[in-house]
């Protein structure tokens, strides 16, 4: 692909290193770049140049994608790599930064004279393994594109909301509250039939094909049911959306009780030690107490 953009993936973690999977399956060049190096290395068995140095790893890139954790890890990676980059690249920002955070983050591009696209993605590891994800974005039509192969490559549909950064975090945060709220019902549902003395696998099975029904229910259920919490998304992430939801939405002037509810629950679970977890774990939230020992 002699005109396909060059592009550097900065955060090989869950959702990265999915997502640069899909990158090089499209035939796109790619290096790739993490904290811990070690975590980007097995990236080279797939076609990626795995660099250690950050100003390295961005020099010559058409296009450079943040996939980290928070807003405050991209401005520090950022703070460091926007003087090596060439004219002319895009900044595609990835991560879930808020509506704080990418306003902050626009900030620091203007500054040292950046391009960025707000684009955060929409799924979860699968997904990304697949290039399947929704891709979320806000920016200047110039950019275009350069972008678009990139999100044509991690995504099964992009979904255009503006012209400048901003709308695309702020319909990401929209969108993983209908995740987290689907993930918590999914599991008070099984622990209620427990309690009940129902078998839980018939609480899926009548929602089955219903106007209640949908895959994602029907995956969390499963995974539950099963105990199987290897993280596709990790517990610890959605509750760091939740909280940037939760003060998003109190900013707006929506009332945040479904949102706090929700930030209890994984709060919990996340204390309870499922941090790393898949968001299924949850399920522990809904657990009953147990009981006091006897005397």
């Amino acid at each position: 692909m002699a005109d396909a953009p060059r592009i550097t993936l900065l955060g090989t973690g869950t959702m990265g290193a999915g997502m640069a999977r899909s990158i090089l399956r499209a035939g796109l060049p790619l290096t790739v770049w993490n904290r811990h190096a070690e975590k980007a290395r097995p990236l080279a068995e797939d076609g990626a140049t795995v660099a250690e140095d950050l100003t390295q790893a961005v020099r010559d890139a058409d296009v450079v994608v943040t996939m980290l954790f928070d807003a405050d890890a991209v401005a520090e990676v950022m703070e460091q790599a926007a003087g090596a980059m060439r004219d002319g690249a895009v900044w595609v920002q990835s991560a879930t930064v808020g509506r704080d955070g990418i306003a902050r983050l626009a900030r620091l591009a203007e500054e040292h004279g950046l391009t960025m696209v707000d684009a955060p993605m929409v799924g979860t590891k699968q997904p990304a393994e697949d290039g399947r994800l929704t891709v979320l974005a806000a920016g200047a039509p110039g950019t275009r594109e350069t972008v678009q192969p990139v999100f044509d490559a991690v995504g099964a549909k992009t979904v255009w909301l503006g012209d400048e950064p901003g709308p695309a975090s702020a319909m990401k945060l929209v969108a993983n509250s209908w995740v987290a709220m689907l993930t918590a019902g999914t599991a008070q549902g099984i622990q209620q039939a427990r309690a009940f003395g129902l078998d839980p696998a018939q609480f899926l099975e009548t929602v089955s094909g219903g106007a209640a029904d949908t895959p994602y229910l029907q995956a969390k259920g499963r995974a539950i049911l099963e105990s199987r919490f290897d993280p596709q998304f990790g517990l610890d992430g959605l509750l760091k959306d939740l909280r940037l939801i939760r003060a998003a939405t109190a900013e707006s002037g929506v009332r945040t009780t479904v949102v706090d509810a929700l930030v209890d629950a994984f709060a919990r679970a996340s204390e309870e030690g499922h941090g790393q977890e898949d968001i299924a774990a949850v399920v522990v939230s809904f657990s009953p107490p147990a009981a006091a020992p006897a005397v």
